[in-house]
């Protein structure tokens, strides 16, 4: 029940930013001067899909360790706050078309992410490698982030 919850949970922040994503692709985002290491549109989607199992999973993988319950939930908590964090991304980026404030929030995001790797770490190691995927790419779109802030 736990990895089905996990995966509910991350892939419902997901469907939640891919309402303001999805209907500003080919509209403003298309209008946008972007870098010429902007990957194709098409990417975006089987990346993010891919970075939510990892996400979801490691979420499972610590949920279900039995461990003092302060210290997991301090880990869960700072899993929230990053799917939160991620989520608003998506709102002010393309529901509100504000790169500039979507910056900072990536930025906080990508601190956040690293903290909650960290924490995972602690009650699995596999939980917190699962995370470097995903701070990996947070990090090139906070740079495609920049990017854009810059040129537009």
């Amino acid at each position: 029940m736990k990895l089905i919850i996990s995966f509910i949970v991350t892939f419902a922040a997901a469907a939640l930013g891919s309402y303001f994503t999805t209907p500003n692709i080919n509209t403003w985002y298309a209008s946008l001067n972007k870098p010429f290491f902007n990957p194709p549109n098409w990417i975006f989607g089987p990346m993010w899909s891919i970075l939510y199992i990892l996400m979801a999973v490691a979420l499972y993988l610590v949920w279900k360790k039995e461990y003092a319950q302060q210290e997991k939930s301090k880990a869960l908590i700072l899993y929230a706050i990053q799917l939160t964090l991620n989520t608003l991304w998506s709102v002010i980026f393309f529901g509100m078309k504000e790169p500039a404030i979507a910056l900072a929030d990536i930025a906080i995001l990508e601190l956040v992410i690293i903290l909650t790797a960290k924490s995972f770490k602690k009650f699995s190691p596999m939980a917190g490698k699962l995370l470097i995927p995903y701070i990996m790419w947070v990090g090139f779109a906070a740079i495609l982030n920049l990017s854009i802030v810059v040129l537009n």
